[in-house]
């Protein structure tokens, strides 16, 4: 069987240069875009509702993406939403929400559903965002529950799309062998 597997009718749609590592799992709506990429053992599952991935994000190994079922509590159940140049740190659980561009996620943490992580953000590692919180851009947010500790430097807001950038061009010599 293969990792990447329709479900439901709906089958995974992939960008050009995309890098799934053949231990990651990705299932049903899902669509990620050009220079992506998910590693090792990360589960990618969009089996009732939607996810979407943007361009040059990477979702680091034993990371879970997945989303919630429309139900009487949530009408519209809650897709997951990447945007673009995303660094999602090793072992992240994204559920049901939201993240701007240009966001580092730090290992461990934990996003729940209906939260928005605005552009240009760096959760810190182990973080939990509760559901339906809102993360203002421009700062490092740290704790559980997450908590605007300060605001990011330039050093810090220039660090954010050269990750991206390291893991496509990483994504690409796993691509070649």
């Amino acid at each position: 069987m293969s990792n990447i597997r329709p479900f439901d009718g709906m089958v995974p749609k992939l960008g050009e240069s995309v890098w799934v590592d053949p231990s990651a799992v990705v299932i049903g709506d899902v669509e990620i875009g050009d220079q992506a990429s998910i590693w090792p053992m990360t589960a990618v599952r969009g089996d009732v509702n939607s996810i979407r991935i943007g361009e040059r994000t990477n979702i680091q190994d034993g990371s879970v993406l997945h989303v919630t079922h429309a139900n009487p509590a949530s009408p519209g159940g809650h897709a997951l939403t990447i945007g673009n140049d995303v660094t999602a740190g090793h072992k992240v659980l994204l559920h049901g929400c939201t993240i701007g561009d240009r966001c580092l996620i730090g290992m461990g943490s934990i996003v729940m559903d209906g939260a928005v992580l605005e552009s240009d953000i760096i959760l810190a590692a182990g973080s939990l965002v509760t559901e339906g919180k809102r993360l203002e851009s421009g700062y490092l947010w740290c704790g559980s529950p997450a908590k605007r500790l300060r605001k990011l430097t330039d050093e810090e807001l220039a660090f954010l799309p050269y990750v991206a950038g390291h893991y496509v061009k990483l994504a690409e010599k796993y691509r070649a062998g």
